[in-house]
């Protein structure tokens, strides 16, 4: 699948600290920006979701009784909207199918649609 393809292009450490993402002019450094871009988004995801979590959690212990319970809702709901997301830009970046800014496309995909998701964690916190 294009994702497996996509991760393998993901750059290196060594890579990243290298790129000028402000001055990206080719091809290659366009698309380790826009993959470092991500991987920026996929961490705030990341602790967004932990947050959103942990509200839950605690919303759960005041009302223990309901079933599903909240926290196991909004697990579901995270396990489901991963593949989601994934699909969706693989399936965005396949206008570029094959060319050199498939990739890149894939990865502004996926931050945008990434950064959405975690606004909208943030937003169930605050409703808990």
């Amino acid at each position: 699948m294009k994702l497996a393809i996509a991760a393998l292009m993901l750059p290196s450490m060594t890579l990243a600290q290298e790129l000028d993402c402000t001055n990206a002019v080719t091809q290659v450094e366009m698309t380790g920006c826009a993959a470092i871009a991500f991987e920026q988004a996929d961490a705030d995801l990341n602790a967004a979701y932990q947050q959103a979590i942990a509200d839950a959690k605690w919303s759960d212990q005041i009302e223990p009784a309901w079933d599903p319970t909240n926290t196991d809702m909004l697990r579901d709901a995270q396990r489901s909207w991963i593949p989601y997301r994934d699909t969706a830009c693989a399936a965005e970046s396949t206008w570029a199918r094959d060319g050199s800014m498939q990739n890149m496309l894939f990865y502004n995909c996926l931050e945008r649609l990434t950064k959405r998701r975690a606004d909208d964690l943030l937003l169930f916190s605050e409703g808990n």
